[in-house]
């Protein structure tokens, strides 16, 4: 495996771990379909604030400090298409009829730093709601 996969492996479980400790559960990694990949789909449970679950696909972007674009810089209109696409194919595979939204989580770091000193940044609906055909 190339480095570079392999930073982006281990930022997806270190994106995977930041789900758990919000207390969702993952119920997919890596889906994968004709219309594109999934990197984490999980459920955010119901709370006084939420007034059900929530289905929420996870999409991981790993950069390195000094990269031009950010995590969330690197998601472009064909990127969402995607998202939309694949988590629609997910959402009826498994009969979800409750709401659910898409979810950027960036991992940024140096390729030599540990994996504690990652940055993580995790934007909340990047769709705003708004799904593209």
């Amino acid at each position: 495996m190339t480095r570079h996969l392999e930073l982006g492996r281990r930022a997806e479980e270190f994106a995977a771990a930041w789900v758990k400790k919000l207390g969702w559960q993952i119920l997919s990694r890596n889906f994968t379909c004709r219309l594109g990949e999934l990197d984490i789909v999980a459920l955010e449970r119901k709370t006084p604030e939420k007034r059900e679950n929530e289905l929420v696909v996870v999409e991981v972007r790993y950069r390195t400090t000094g990269e031009i674009q950010s995590p969330s810089d690197s998601i472009g209109p064909k990127k969402l298409r995607t998202l939309v696409n694949a988590g629609r194919v997910y959402v009826e595979n498994i009969g979800w009829t409750g709401p659910w939204r898409i979810d950027l989580i960036g991992v940024t770091a140096s390729p030599h730093d540990p994996e504690d000193r990652w940055r993580l940044e995790h934007i909340t609906d990047i769709t705003g709601g708004n799904f593209p055909v």
